[in-house]
């Protein structure tokens, strides 16, 4: 019975000390990410953007977030540094639309009944 409270103790200390452990590395592998940006480098915000660095500050990084569109971000806003092979996955699946910007052929319209239906439903 004296035993009880040491044991209940570290067993929870244990997985607390291990969780602490893992979230310092991680933050350390994202700080480490954000200081070696480098021009061109396809990134990801924390809100979701994609853009293409155009420029580096000391504490900024400028996006291009599209054609002569730059947008001034703090480094702590990049989530994380695309990888090329995500980057030409997201060409080839647009040019998979079609040149024309069309629908892929598996897509299916929902005819305007069937529209009306699920708005309806309570």
């Amino acid at each position: 019975m004296e035993l009880l409270f040491p044991l209940l103790l570290v067993a929870l200390l244990v997985p607390m000390f291990l969780g602490v452990r893992r979230q310092k590395r991680e933050a350390e592998k994202v700080a480490s990410m954000q200081d070696n940006l480098k021009i061109g480098d396809q990134v990801i915000t924390t809100s979701g953007l994609y853009g293409t660095v155009v420029e580096l500050d000391d504490t900024t990084v400028d996006l291009e977030i599209a054609e002569e569109v730059v947008t001034t971000w703090l480094r702590q806003a990049i989530r994380e540094v695309r990888a090329d092979d995500a980057v030409s996955t997201d060409e080839t699946d647009s040019d998979a639309t079609g040149s024309e910007g069309t629908a892929a052929p598996d897509a299916i319209e929902e005819s305007t009944e069937q529209t009306e239906t699920r708005l309806t439903k309570d």
